[in-house]
């Protein structure tokens, strides 16, 4: 790393008011957390248990952590109120009783503009729809377990959970499934590496209306998956739903300097996305998937994803391609015509990698996964290169006003470990180099996967002969 001292840990804790400017109702170390002690503290303040706001700040030995991070979150909280709208923001905050002009029902109302301090759904509201939740793991039972423990803990009505074990070694993760959550979790086994095949098998296997996708790396909130899947009952041309993911560890140099420039989160402001009405302040709308949300916390509407085409088999993790399967299904989802949805009441909590070769390794897939991702959108869909030669110079335009701007920022308490844009922490350009590296690779990993995947569909289609003919 660079000589840069190194950041120091951080506590993660929940804190919880019951106002903006109102009484603290709870303070708690992060699910499966350690105790909150003396230093930097990261903080999620919820409002009434409704996910409104990072912070982070510094308790001395002594002082009452909750009433220090209270202070900074009604500061906060105060300034997201006062902060304007985007596009995307504005279209969120419409009453799904609005009507349009293409016949579909207007989205639904986010937590946060329904008036319901909890931000649960306020009477009235369809009930979440029956889903399935596809967890694709691959040879990590300790962590699996922690993550179904939580998705079995949902407050949803009407689920099922299903484990796509992805090219097994072992038979780790078929005996955690079979013995320890039996006749609660389903055991699917893809023999073929990749993301995407994984949850291309989730989605055939899934019985729900709605899919859920998250990572087995994670702990979902209780009320995560019906925050999720709540909208696409009130909105018929909804297509996508993604979530927040937060930090539930900040203890290593790798965990803080990837959360302090961006990490997962995508914000608290609920957004729609719709191309009928393609967002003024994102040019490049929609190629720019990385602004809608993550793989760890994605549900779509099984149907729409079908016809979609489903998750390209050559991308994603334990592909040549690196990743980009979840940025080509957002993608795929609006070019066909559903709105996806932005919502921070749907949170998951991830276990960001430990070590700085974590780190290293997570830049290049990124860089990689970008640009396969790109590259897979227009190799099977090339209709849509004209829309994105068209964006392209505004797009470039607009991402270098977005640069310029955050390099002049001071800090201004965005509530994440060394301020995003800052130098408190800044980002080593060894891993701006290997980002700049894997998206040169990303369309050559992204041929090389999609090889690999006709060769495996020609060897299933030779072994399904022979068994027929046997």
């Amino acid at each position: 790393m660079s000589s840069t001292p190194a950041p120091r840990p951080l506590s993660v804790a929940e804190l919880d008011l019951d106002a903006p400017d109102g009484p603290v109702l709870g303070f708690r170390p992060a699910p499966g957390g350690p105790a909150v002690v003396p230093g930097d503290v990261y903080a999620l303040v919820r409002l009434r248990g409704r996910p409104a706001a990072t912070v982070v700040g510094t308790v001395a030995e002594g002082e009452d952590p909750a009433e220090v991070l209270a202070a900074l979150a009604r500061r906060r909280l105060s300034e997201t109120a006062a902060a304007p709208r985007t596009d995307a923001e504005r279209r969120a905050e419409r009453p799904a009783s609005a009507g349009r002009e293409d016949g579909r029902t207007a989205p639904c109302v986010d937590g946060r503009a329904d008036g319901r301090a909890d931000g649960r759904a306020p009477a009235g509201t369809p009930a979440a729809p029956r889903t399935s939740v596809v967890v694709a793991t691959r040879e990590r039972p300790e962590q699996l377990a922690r993550a179904l423990d939580s998705l079995l803990a949902q407050d949803h009505p009407d689920f099922e959970l299903i484990v796509v074990d992805n090219a097994p070694r072992t038979s780790d993760t078929h005996e955690l499934v079979t013995r320890a959550y039996t006749d609660r979790v389903r055991y699917v086994r893809e023999d073929t590496p990749g993301l995407a095949t994984a949850h291309n098998t989730g989605l055939a296997a899934a019985e729900g209306a709605v899919v859920a996708f998250t990572d087995d790396d994670v702990i979902a909130d209780p009320h995560w998956l019906t925050a999720l899947t709540e909208p696409f009952a009130a909105d018929p041309g909804l297509g996508c739903v993604t979530g927040l993911i937060l930090p539930a560890r900040l203890r290593t140099p790798a965990q803080i300097l990837l959360e302090s420039h961006g990490g997962f989160a995508k914000g608290f402001a609920p957004r729609v996305y719709d191309p009928a009405h393609p967002p003024a302040d994102e040019p490049l709308f929609p190629f720019t998937a990385g602004s809608f949300g993550s793989g760890a916390n994605m549900a779509f509407r099984a149907a729409a994803l079908r016809q979609a085409g489903g998750f390209d088999p050559a991308t994603g993790t334990g592909t040549a391609a690196k990743g980009g399967d979840d940025l080509y299904a957002f993608v795929a989802v609006l070019s066909a015509g559903f709105r996806l949805r932005y919502t921070s009441q749907a949170l998951v909590w991830h276990h960001h990698r430990d070590t700085w070769q974590d780190l290293r390794n997570q830049a290049y897939g990124y860089g990689a996964g970008l640009t396969a991702y790109l590259t897979a959108t227009l190799v099977r869909s090339p209709r849509l290169l004209p829309a994105l030669l068209t964006r392209l110079p505004r797009g470039l335009a607009h991402a270098r006003t977005i640069t310029a701007r955050r390099g002049d920022e001071d800090g201004g308490g965005d509530g994440v470990p060394g301020e995003h844009g800052t130098q408190q922490h800044p980002w080593p350009r060894s891993l701006s180099r290997l980002e700049r590296r894997g998206m040169l690779y990303g369309p050559i990993g992204y041929a090389k996967a999609r090889s690999a995947a006709r060769a495996a569909a020609r060897g299933q289609a030779r072994r399904g002969k022979g068994a027929t003919a046997r």
